[in-house]
């Protein structure tokens, strides 16, 4: 039997793979990466150097502090978005987490923009009414691990499957192997410190909401424990096929 071929996109130095790392490779994947932080602004990268679609069963795509939207201050941004075109249409297995989740989004024609409320830390999203059985299930309620100050549309043809009410769109699905969440699912607590430290030194979000950091260092483990289980959920819905 083949060995499952996991790839992922990388943003940030340092906020590797979280929870999904030690699930896939307890299923024998082989785990690859490209690292986009690690190229040089100027970089005239092509895309013949990322791996062939053929060569991927199942992408993710992590989280980022830049907007997909900054292709100039991060020119590989297209090279990305192209990319993630090209191995959608052969309909292949793919998950994006938070900046993931608004790539492939994005890539699709939706719209990324500021969202009115930034979200940073645990909160708790609701399953959307009326999702069609067959489609990726998830509790009514499940508290998570939020950072983000934007936001996508959901794409074209895309089934939206969870809110709140600080960001209408949590979650969606296209076809049935394409999962893109806006929340953290994958979160550890070595991703988490990684997460702080980030935004420590860059401040993203409102001082508001940056002195609340301190606090987040005493999450619980049951808090990581479900969205990390939801993750594990959705790897193993999306391979289904």
């Amino acid at each position: 039997m083949n060995k499952l071929k996991v790839h992922y996109f990388q943003h940030i130095a340092g906020e590797g793979f979280g929870s999904c790392y030690d699930y896939l490779k307890a299923m024998g994947a082989e785990i690859t990466a490209t690292e986009f932080f690690a190229l040089p602004i100027d970089s005239q990268l092509d895309i013949e150097a990322l791996p062939h679609v053929n060569d991927v069963d199942l992408l993710i795509i992590m989280g980022g502090e830049m907007s997909v939207n900054d292709e100039a201050n991060y020119p590989w941004l297209k090279l990305e978005k192209r990319w993630i075109r090209r191995y959608l249409a052969e309909q292949k297995p793919a998950i994006g987490l938070c900046l993931g989740g608004q790539l492939i989004a994005n890539a699709l024609g939706a719209n990324v923009r500021r969202n009115e409320v930034q979200e940073l830390g645990w909160t708790t999203v609701n399953k959307s009414h009326f999702v069609p059985d067959e489609y990726f299930q998830l509790p009514e309620v499940v508290r998570v691990m939020q950072w983000h100050s934007e936001t996508f549309d959901i794409p074209k043809g895309a089934i939206r499957l969870a809110e709140n009410q600080a960001c209408p769109n949590q979650l969606y699905q296209i076809g049935k192997n394409v999962l893109g969440f806006q929340f953290h699912p994958e979160i550890t607590p070595h991703s988490l410190e990684i997460f702080i430290e980030h935004e420590e030194n860059d401040m993203v979000f409102s001082q508001e909401l940056a002195l609340s950091l301190s606090g987040l260092k005493k999450s619980q483990q049951m808090d990581y424990m479900n969205g990390n289980q939801l993750l594990n959920h959705a790897i193993d819905y999306v391979l289904r096929v």
